[in-house]
């Protein structure tokens, strides 16, 4: 029975009017009810969101300090370990020339780089700076062209200029190089293929 059946019937006094008796089970709730329980329950989902937004700022600015603070951790670790070598670059250049010869010097200097790689290559720093390497973007800068001898050699990097660094397979800086370029023949008169 639908709905317009059953206002004509209730209109009519039909003796099956379907509207519901007190004995029958329905619950209705009072308007007014309704309405301050549904307030409620926005003022608790309100209350929630809040919450849980407040908690999200404080994570995220939690996370920024820790991110920051391991940061510059690593940092002075790394300064940490680099110090000791500063040290004896520092007592080299303060060493009177007119007492010192040129071998001691280069022989302390030398010694300070080795130290420095020792502690940048446990830090994990490579250097970019192979010559007859193919060509890489991702590694190199080409800085100039030249002519290659062989066509094998074509696209491969001739001379390195200045070289490269990498930390743990990240690029820190690009090497400068020369790029080997095979233009064939032309040019030679040789007529040998």
């Amino acid at each position: 029975m639908d709905d317009k059946e059953k206002q004509r019937q209730t209109a009519e006094g039909g003796a099956d009017a379907t509207a519901p008796t007190q004995g029958s089970g329905a619950l209705i709730e009072p308007p007014e009810e309704a309405v301050a329980r549904l307030e409620r329950e926005v003022a608790d989902l309100k209350d929630k969101y809040l919450r849980l937004a407040a908690e999200y700022d404080n994570f995220r600015k939690r996370a920024l300090k820790e991110r920051t603070e391991a940061w510059e951790k690593a940092q002075a670790d790394l300064v940490l370990r680099l110090v000791d070598a500063l040290d004896d670059l520092a007592r080299f250049a303060h060493v009177d020339p007119a007492q010192t010869d040129a071998k001691t010097i280069h022989d302390g200097v030398d010694l300070v780089e080795r130290k420095l790689w020792k502690e940048l290559e446990a830090a994990g720093v490579t250097r970019v700076d192979q010559s007859g390497v193919p060509f890489d973007p991702n590694l190199h800068e080409a800085v100039t062209t030249r002519a290659a001898d062989h066509p094998a050699r074509d696209h491969t990097v001739g001379a390195v200029l200045q070289p490269g660094y990498q930390m743990r397979g990240a690029l820190i800086r690009p090497a400068r190089v020369v790029v080997l370029q095979w233009k064939g023949d032309e040019g030679r008169g040789t007529g040998d293929e």
